[in-house]
């Protein structure tokens, strides 16, 4: 008989996992009931997890960090199972900021972040405005990365807005914000209602960067182990099904349902592919590895990813490194990720920590079956993280 299990989730394409596990059947396979409720906002998502509302989430990377840090409001320590999903989120621009940028020559290219970080500061002016779904994410880590190495003290040299994903193009068309950087499909839909462009995608900054995570609370995984594993592989197992293009379509006619995303099935089918539209002109983009789910080690929640983050929001708000990145690599659950699902062939490397950003290329480590091919994981600067060193 199939256990009841809640997930939530905020409507993005990197929901996918959850998704795909209850649609096609793999957490029924798994033996979970699984039913999945869509939050309006990650703090509400966040305190529905914590008070155990629900007993599962699809997260931002940087929130289960940001708990460990005591940053929360609540207490609760929240664990990371594993990574749902790399990269898949956008920077975009209000139509007339664009206009401004192309007009001081900037062709929208696409590719190459420092060109296109100095070409939206001389165009900006005054202090820019910029929507960030929620404080601790992704997204804003790779704004303050990528604004700071181009000589902008980030946070402090802009005006950093907390705006839920589905309402990012309404803040920019109504001139709320000046830019964005939001996960898909959101940044298309500024694109598709005409009050944005496409400036760049995540991927720019930093390649293969870990973006969605399966998060749980530590004390329910501990008490809840043969859920927990379950829960575990019905996710790896979508997660897998949606790294084979030939199910992309289908994906995307999934995820369009009105209890999901509730959009156009081709718009959603655009972050899949990474074929994107930057502007309402019609340019086109092609994007490889745009949105990842599946293959090189991508859904293994490194424990050094997780110190990275800390030691970064540890910096900013004036707390201490080394305490920081010790509680963050505490809740990245690399050993519930080796019990549950090693028969099932994930990619199991052999150490919890790597140096972050140091491939510019694919290279091989060892793992459990031997070498493992890992893709590129590099930012556009060089910087590169340590965790030795924090």
């Amino acid at each position: 008989m199939s256990a009841p299990l809640t997930a939530g989730f905020i409507p993005l394409v990197d929901a996918a996992p959850l998704i795909v596990a209850r649609e096609i059947g793999f957490a029924e396979e798994e033996g979970l009931a699984l039913t999945l409720a869509a939050a309006p906002s990650w703090s509400t998502l966040r305190d529905q997890l914590m008070l155990g509302q629900i007993e599962a989430a699809h997260m931002l990377f940087p929130m289960p960090v940001a708990a460990a840090l005591g940053l929360s409001g609540i207490g609760t320590r929240i664990d990371i199972l594993q990574v749902l999903s790399l990269n898949g989120n956008s920077i975009g621009v209000s139509r007339a900021l664009a206009a401004r940028m192309r007009a001081n020559g900037h062709d929208f290219g696409f590719d190459d972040a420092g060109r296109a970080g100095r070409a939206l500061i001389a165009a900006s002016g005054a202090t820019l405005r910029i929507g960030v779904p929620f404080p601790f994410s992704m997204h804003a880590e790779l704004l303050f990365h990528w604004l700071g190495a181009l000589g902008l003290s980030a946070p402090q040299d802009i005006d950093v807005h907390t705006v839920p994903p589905p309402l990012m193009a309404e803040a920019i068309g109504a001139g709320d914000i000046d830019a964005f950087c939001v996960g898909a499909p959101w940044g298309t839909i500024a694109v598709e209602t005409g009050v944005g462009e496409m400036l760049l995608p995540g991927t720019a900054i930093r390649a293969n960067a870990p973006e969605k995570v399966l998060a749980v609370r530590h004390d329910w995984a501990e008490a809840e182990p043969v859920l927990t594993r379950r829960l575990m592989r019905a996710v790896w197992r979508a997660g897998r099904w949606l790294g084979q293009p030939e199910n992309r379509a289908t994906a995307a006619e999934i995820l369009a349902q009105g209890r999901y995303l509730d959009l156009p099935a081709e718009l959603i089918e655009r972050a899949l592919t990474g074929t994107l539209v930057i502007s309402p002109r019609g340019e086109m983009r092609q994007v490889p590895d745009y949105l990842v789910f599946h293959g090189g080690a991508a859904g293994y929640p490194w424990a050094s990813q997780a110190a990275l983050v800390a030691t970064r929001i540890a910096a900013r708000l004036g707390l201490a490194r080394g305490p920081a990145a010790k509680a963050a690599r505490a809740i990245c659950r690399t050993d519930l990720y080796r019990a549950n699902l090693a028969d099932l062939g994930a990619d199991l490397p052999r150490a919890r920590e790597q140096i972050e950003g140091a491939r510019r290329r694919p290279a091989a480590i060892e793992a459990e079956s031997g070498p493992l091919i890992l893709p590129a994981d590099a930012f556009f600067d060089g910087w590169i993280f340590d965790p030795d060193a924090d």
